[in-house]
């Protein structure tokens, strides 16, 4: 009798198995995986075109980061610490590809295709976080958009780098089954943003470019999608007037102003993307979403060249929010690329661990340019170089915007900023010095608003001794 029992025991236990693997396997027929939905708000274009704002009206300023290797290099806890840092130090967006190539793989080692096929994501059963051999490369993604949902941050997704297309190893189907398995994963998130494309140049493959964001616009038509271009190129070269691309961004690019030889011939010059795209119709916001990066050689790939640092990261951003961009994309050489082991070699000759870069100089400045934008009247905000009385060029530009009742004029290196005054109502305004490297303000008193005035910053002039001049009315 005994035996008998232990028989029945063994037997109801397996048949117990059998009904919760069965029911587990119809679980995954019905719905493959269930992502959390939270509160975080949707983005739009706001009224007038130019800028972003969040579904309630609010004003949202693009401050973003280049994290693009993240599904590649962190595991869970690193996402953690890098999202929790970006969160903290001002940021909104982080940009990622999605599939850095048709090999792409997580830190864990699951691979996120079926024989390096777009066409075939590798999808496994279950999502248990707490146990990585339990969760596959999809996973993940979901994992790390549910800690940038806790962190307040969209995800800047580039469904796959544009190397993989321009080689030709994406078809036309492949990309179109592709662009359908992301649209409908993903339908209900809000805290995704596409980058369609993938440092490519946009006159090529678009017909693949196209199928992938009207795809993606038709599963989701609240998700703001761009096309993220070849270097020293903008997505309103070849997209503008698709109805899937929302706002335009650019790639500034890496190269001084003597190596440029390619593209818009712009140079260091940013702020003329943003001069070109802001008055295209129909309107669209424009953004630089990859300048040269902090700690990355001038010129990219001589690493016996200077250095980007802090001080070009913060012209780009001001000269390009000033020309009326609707926010800037942030960089760091070895942030981008994750870098954690010495003895693995790593592009553009990164040196410094990517913790040890998040606190890098500018990384901690962008914050500030966010800040100011963000004090004073946002959607009236324009660009306005008639300002300006003594406009240079290069490094002796100064830009400035401003809206109804303030007005913003930004000199790289310190040079005297002589403004055309009358713009803002009043017989009299208040001026005051903006300091970009710690947003602390200096005040310089009343001034008559009426002929040409000449404001000096602090310090001797050289470059990157940067200086915001604020007026505002009375």
């Amino acid at each position: 009798m005994k035996n008998q029992l232990n028989h029945f025991k063994i037997f109801s236990i397996v048949a117990v198995v059998a009904i919760l693997i069965s029911c587990k396997e119809t679980k995954k027929e019905e719905v493959e995986v269930q992502p959390k939905v939270g509160g975080m708000q949707k983005l739009q274009v706001s009224k007038n075109g130019h800028y972003f704002q969040t579904e309630d009206g609010k004003p949202f300023f693009w401050l973003g980061d280049t994290g693009w290797l993240t599904f590649k290099k962190l595991n869970r806890d690193e996402i953690k610490t890098y999202f929790a840092d970006r969160k903290e130090k001002g940021y909104n967006v982080i940009q990622i590809m999605t599939l850095h190539s048709e090999e792409m793989a997580s830190v864990y080692g699951d691979s996120a295709l079926v024989n390096k096929d777009v066409s075939k994501p590798l999808i496994t059963e279950g999502n248990n976080f707490e146990n990585s051999n339990e969760y596959d490369f999809w996973d993940h993604v979901d994992y790390a958009l549910d800690v940038a949902e806790e962190n307040n941050l969209y995800l800047g997704m580039v469904p796959i780098w544009g190397t993989s297309v321009k080689a030709g190893k994406v078809n036309l189907e492949q990309s179109k089954a592709y662009a359908t398995f992301l649209g409908d994963r993903f339908k209900n998130r809000k805290n995704i943003i596409w980058l369609n494309g993938g440092d490519t140049p946009g006159e090529q493959n678009k017909e693949i470019w196209n199928a992938i964001g009207e795809i993606l616009h038709s599963k989701n038509p609240d998700w703001l999608i761009t096309f993220h271009p070849f270097g020293r190129t903008d997505s309103s070269d070849n997209y503008h007037n698709e109805n899937w691309l929302d706002f335009n961004m650019f790639q500034s690019g890496h190269r001084r102003y003597d190596q440029e030889t390619e593209g818009r011939m712009f140079a260091q010059d940013n702020y003329r993307f943003i001069q070109t795209d802001f008055n295209l119709k129909p309107t669209k916001p424009t953004l630089d979403g990859e300048p040269s990066y902090e700690g990355i050689p001038q010129g990219l790939h001589d690493t016996l060249q200077p250095l980007w640092n802090d001080n070009d990261l913060r012209r780009y951003a001001y000269w390009s929010v000033f020309a009326g961009g609707a926010g800037f994309t942030y960089g760091n050489n070895h942030v981008m690329q994750m870098h954690e082991n010495h003895t693995k070699p790593e592009a553009y000759g990164s040196k410094k661990y990517w913790l040890e870069a998040l606190n890098d100089p500018g990384a901690k400045q962008m914050v500030y340019v966010k800040d100011l934008i963000l004090k004073f009247p946002y959607f009236n905000r324009i660009p306005d170089e008639s300002l300006v009385a003594n406009q240079g060029k290069k490094y002796d530009y100064i830009a400035a915007t401003r809206g109804e009742d303030y007005a913003l004029l930004y000199t790289y290196n310190g040079r005297t900023i002589s403004v055309n005054m009358g713009k803002l109502e009043g017989s009299e305004v208040k001026a005051t010095w903006y300091n970009p490297r710690n947003g602390e303000t200096l005040a310089i008193g009343t001034i008559k608003n009426e002929g040409v005035q000449g404001f000096d910053p602090h310090g001797e002039p050289e470059d990157g001794n940067d200086w915001v001049l604020i007026i505002t009315s009375k």
